[in-house]
């Protein structure tokens, strides 16, 4: 089962999609029993390596978050720590 077939959401893949559906237009019957089975692993292949891009990209976010967090907590438990000396 792939997602469905927009092309503004899969730019990448465009493309593959739209030989795709011309292959289930041009072969009403034939595409039950394999016709466009080519197209369909080239087309699951391709949806496999955006996700796989989606999710590194997601990961590489995360970490900067990650990271921005820290440096705050950081900055703020330097502050914690440093407010009750200069009260004294």
């Amino acid at each position: 089962m792939h997602p469905p077939l927009t092309l503004h959401k899969h730019p990448a893949c465009a493309l593959i999609i739209e030989n795709f559906k011309k292959c289930h237009e041009d072969h009403p019957v034939q595409k039950f029993f394999g016709v466009c089975n080519d197209l369909k692993i080239e087309l699951d292949r391709c949806f496999r390596e955006e996700k796989a891009e989606k999710r590194k990209a997601n990961f590489e976010a995360s970490k900067q978050f990650k990271e921005k967090l820290r440096a705050s907590k950081a900055a703020k438990a330097a502050a914690e720590t440093a407010s009750p000396s200069q009260l004294d």
